[in-house]
């Protein structure tokens, strides 16, 4: 063998050494792919874990949430409960002349936690039950019946909706509205306007509709109360509800106080009285108290109804108090040819309707009867399944409304055809 021969490599060797190069890339690869697989099932068990954890941690944060809101209730739950009083006066000393609600007199001294400077006579305030020192000051409180009677959307009646009383129109302008909306005319000129008005008339007439017009007119708070809500069954009650009244009608300046009914807490007061009636009477002179009390160019006017004029008492009447009286009277033909007239054109009515002839029949009926008239006027149509209301609707309805002997006692000689 020649040297040559010697040197001349093995094919088999190479061959061998080069399969085994072969499997040891595949093995690294097959460990590469397998390595990477689980790294990434790792990734993703690591991003659930992180999830669980972020989830346990919130739930965590909203259990601690819990569990200060419950130990915070449990330490509100326990508080001693606190004794409702009203400031009475204030010693030089710094302590504090208290009226509770149960009833004794103390004198007593006040929390460090409560300002000197916000306590002043009249301020409701927190006792403690065991030292009766003041822990806190009360908002003041007024009762449903006074909050109810806020109407806080404005009137949507109208001067043009009420028939037949320009007159009366013009007084309760000059009464209650100029003094609203220009006050400095009355200043000018040195004079006060009326502290109040009372408007007198029969049922039906409109002395609702003129309160409200007169209140669309402003943009006062308009506050209705009957004035047999003001009547109640426990001592001092009403007379409370009408202070509570006035003092709501200051907070919520301008404003217009309209008190229906007035007959009801301000009739004439008489000798003989039973409990009942005496505890009217000292609703009736809260009353008067208060119309003594605000200023006739303030932001504060009072508006009274009843149809019963005859009954009121004359320290109500007397001036300084229901300064200017305005009648309402039932309406005459002009005025009832008016109220039909306002009625009718908010009507789908046919044109030959004769509303002088109607106004004529009507005599002596109000506006709320000829408010009536024209609705059973509308329902004769619907009955009938039309959209118009004929004359003859009308007929039927001044008949059924007024009735036959109503229209024979008040016959005008006028005969529907």
């Amino acid at each position: 063998m020649t040297s040559e021969d010697e040197i001349e490599p093995d094919t088999e060797e190479i061959k061998e050494f080069v399969d085994d190069e072969d499997e040891q890339a595949e093995e690294l690869l097959r460990r590469m792919n397998h390595t990477e697989s689980q790294n990434l099932l790792l990734i993703e068990d690591n991003k659930r874990l992180l999830d669980e954890k972020r989830y346990m941690e919130s739930e965590m944060n909203h259990h601690q949430t819990e569990i200060k809101r419950l130990k915070a209730e449990m330490d509100r739950l326990k508080n001693p409960p606190l004794i409702i009083g009203t400031i009475k006066s204030i010693l030089p000393t710094g302590k504090i002349i208290i009226k509770s609600t149960t009833g004794p007199t103390f004198i007593v001294n006040r929390a460090n936690h409560v300002a000197e400077d916000t306590l002043t006579p009249g301020t409701r305030v927190a006792l403690n039950k065991q030292t009766l020192a003041i822990m806190g000051i009360v908002p003041s409180s007024k009762d449903p019946i006074v909050t109810g009677a806020e109407i806080i959307t404005k009137p949507e009646t109208k001067y043009s909706d009420i028939g037949g009383l320009q007159d009366q129109i013009l007084e309760i302008k000059e009464s209650v509205e100029d003094p609203l909306v220009k006050p400095d005319l009355y200043l000018k000129v040195g004079i006060e306007p009326p502290k109040g008005v009372l408007l007198i008339g029969p049922p039906g007439t409109g002395k609702t509709m003129l309160a409200k017009a007169v209140a669309n007119r402003t943009d006062a708070t308009f506050i209705r109360l009957v004035g047999s809500e003001l009547v109640q069954k426990y001592i001092g009650e009403g007379a409370r509800l009408v202070r509570e009244l006035f003092e709501l009608a200051r907070e919520k300046a301008p404003s217009i106080v309209f008190i229906d009914e007035l007959d009801s807490i301000g009739a004439r007061r008489l000798d003989v009285a039973t409990s009942g009636d005496r505890e009217v009477q000292r609703t009736l002179m809260q009353l008067l108290a208060e119309l003594d009390g605000f200023d006739p160019v303030g932001v504060v006017k009072l508006i009274g109804a009843t149809n019963r004029p005859d009954i009121l008492d004359e320290a109500l009447l007397r001036p300084g108090r229901f300064d200017r009286i305005i009648e309402i009277p039932t309406p005459n033909a002009e005025a009832r040819f008016e109220i039909f007239k306002i009625h009718l054109k908010r009507m789908n009515s046919a044109k030959n309707i004769d509303i002088e002839l109607l106004s004529a029949k009507a005599d002596g009926s109000t506006g709320a009867d000829i408010k009536s008239i024209c609705t059973e006027a509308g329902m004769f149509a619907i009955r009938d399944d039309r959209n118009k209301v004929t004359m003859a609707d009308m007929e039927k309805a001044v008949n059924k409304v007024l009735g036959e002997e109503w229209m024979r006692q008040n016959e005008t000689g006028v005969m529907f055809a």
